[in-house]
């Protein structure tokens, strides 16, 4: 199986907010990129935007 590799997200945001991203992952042992894609994916799941893992592209293939 291949897994693919992750790509590359820039975006700016206001410093506050990143300030309380770095927080927030700090609190969970996260990394800020790691938190934010958590978010990402919260955020998705809860608005009926489905996201699908790795895994998933698999299955239909076989």
């Amino acid at each position: 199986m291949n897994a693919k590799k992750t790509t590359t997200l820039n975006l700016r945001v206001d410093p506050l907010v990143k300030d309380a991203v770095r927080y927030a992952a700090n609190q969970e042992h996260r990394s800020v990129a790691n938190m934010v894609e958590m978010m990402i994916r919260q955020y998705c799941r809860d608005a009926g935007y489905p996201v699908l893992e790795q895994n998933q592209l698999f299955d239909d293939a076989q």
